[in-house]
Parts: structure tokens; C-alpha cells; sequence
């Protein structure tokens, strides 16, 4: 039962921090300029956006779930299970960011998951 819930801490709380991250980057734009000021004003900006503070307290998170199914389970199990993330990522940025998924994704989301229930399966 502790395996099943560090390996959903690890994914939804990674899948959450990628999210956030992506939301907060969006809002803030990409960086134009690669002088050091400019990299410490968009720092200063990055810092004060709410969905990058909510970003790393997520992505903490799962690597506390990471850390603690290290110790747990073997490594063959543990990186192959948190490639759900692969597939909580992609339903998570067509719910929550509106991204648009092809079929081709799709497609790439079942093999993932066929992949992940062998490995939990083995």
C-alpha cells in the first residue's frame, strides 16, 4: 500500500509541478536577452508569479515520493512505474492548459501505459 501511494505522490505531484510550471511560464513569456540582468529581472518576476512557488512545492513533493520508493523498491520498477507521469502530463495539459492532443499522442500515451502495467505486472 506505501509502494501504491509514494508512486502517486511521485506522478500526480510531479505532473502538477510540470503544470504549474508551464502556466507560470507562460504568463511570464520567454526570455529575450541572456545578459545577466535581464536573466536576474525575469528571476525577479518568475519569483513573484503564485504558479511557480506552487511548482516547487510540487515538484518537491514527488521527489520525496521519488526518494522514498528508492528505498523501497528496485530502480527496474521505480522509473519505469513514474513514466505515468508520461500519460498524467498529457491529460493534464489538454484539461488544464487546453493543449490539443493528436492521435499520434494517443497512440503514445496507450504504449505507455501497456509499458507500465507490464512492468507493474513482472
Amino acid at each position: 500500500m506505501r509502494t501504491a501511494i509514494a508512486l502517486a505522490v511521485l506522478v500526480l505531484a510531479g505532473t502538477g509541478g510540470d503544470l504549474a510550471m508551464a502556466r507560470a511560464m507562460k504568463s511570464l513569456g520567454e526570455v529575450r536577452s541572456f545578459t545577466p540582468a535581464a536573466i536576474f529581472h525575469f528571476l525577479g518576476r518568475a519569483f513573484r508569479e503564485g504558479w511557480m512557488w506552487i511548482s516547487i512545492a510540487q515538484s518537491t513533493l514527488a521527489f520525496c515520493g521519488l526518494l522514498a520508493l528508492l528505498s523501497w523498491e528496485a530502480v527496474s520498477f521505480v522509473i519505469p512505474a513514474a513514466a505515468l507521469s508520461y500519460v498524467t502530463g498529457a491529460l493534464g495539459g489538454k484539461f488544464f492548459l487546453g493543449e490539443q492532443l493528436t492521435a499520434q499522442r494517443w497512440a503514445g500515451i496507450g504504449l505507455i501505459t501497456v509499458g507500465v502495467a507490464l512492468v507493474c505486472l513482472g
